[in-house]
């Protein structure tokens, strides 16, 4: 029998029995039901006043079919459209992957590592605004770090970054992974650090070294908590409406903005707070599927080891 094989054998089966339910308790009564109430009131009310009726209130003004005829008839909505699911595709899935490889790198038992760690942690611990600012006056010009170093090392004149839709919509998405992948990156660091040494000790004995082991035995391990952390990104970025705001501005002529920012301007500049509600309201179609997954997956079960 192969040393995973043995390993694996000497774990007694599990059995999973479906939806987990929560163990019956006794009804509260008397004075125990009236602090009960007293303690979730305040929570019920906060939540009923900062989230249910924001929301049923963006429903109602959205409402109106002729705004989505407004919307489609505009021009900057398609495109706009066209850049939120490049946004979210790229930045999600780009720095969802790089972070999970790095997690293994910086996992390694080095002094220098565990230096460099804390540095690549600061652009995730410094505040949104003040990174995103950081990160446009990198690329504003040539009073810029990038067309400055361009200029100074190469001697060539660098791009306008924010006067080309593209090269915007790419500032946006590498501000976005550089914001907030050291995040993730802590994250899959920690799942890697919960699994048994004992397990790719077995795996070395099969012959899983280097890339086989990743392949065959870490990725297996966290694939439920990767898929888990890429539904949850996926709702943060659809709604991500700093970094576009004050990395590219959503220029040049709005070309570079995503329906957050789109929307911001329906409501604030163009005074059609509606129409507003419904460009941020038309990315439901792609929410709703996304946290059904992702409360599914979340969906815990018994497990009888």
């Amino acid at each position: 029998m192969s040393g995973t094989g043995q390993l694996l054998a000497t774990v007694p089966p599990a059995s999973v029995k479906g939806p987990w339910r929560p163990p019956r308790h006794r009804h509260l009564r008397g004075s125990d039901f009236r602090w009960a109430i007293a303690f979730v009131l305040p929570y019920a009310a906060v939540f009923l006043a900062l989230v249910v009726y924001p929301a049923g209130y963006a429903l109602w003004m959205a409402s109106d079919p002729s705004l989505y005829t407004d919307l489609i008839e505009n021009r900057l909505y398609l495109s706009t459209v066209v850049n939120t699911l490049l946004f979210v595709g790229l930045g999600v899935n780009v720095k969802m992957f790089l972070a999970l490889l790095l997690s293994g790198f910086f996992l390694r038992p080095r002094w220098w590592i565990k230096g460099l760690l804390a540095v690549y942690v600061l652009p995730w611990a410094l505040a949104a605004t003040q990174a995103c600012i950081a990160f446009h006056w990198m690329l504003i010009g040539e009073q810029g770090l990038v067309d400055g170093l361009l200029s100074a090392l190469f001697g060539i004149d660098g791009p306008l970054w924010f006067n080309n839709r593209w090269l915007g919509l790419g500032s946006n998405s590498i501000a976005y992974i550089w914001k907030w992948m050291p995040f993730w990156t802590l994250i899959f660091l920690a799942a890697r650090m919960t699994i048994p040494q004992n397990i790719y000790d077995a795996a070395e004995v099969d012959g899983a070294t280097g890339i086989r082991r990743f392949v065959h035995v870490t990725f297996p391990l966290l694939a439920n908590l990767y898929l888990l952390c890429t539904l949850l990104s996926t709702l943060w970025t659809l709604g991500d409406f700093t970094t576009v705001y004050l990395v590219s501005g959503g220029g040049p002529s709005g070309s570079s903005e995503v329906l957050a920012t789109l929307g911001f301007h329906y409501a604030f500049d163009f005074g059609r707070p509606a129409l507003g509600a419904a460009a941020v309201m038309s990315a439901l179609p792609v929410l709703i599927p996304v946290v059904i997954v992702l409360m599914r997956r979340l969906q815990p079960r018994s497990v009888q080891l």
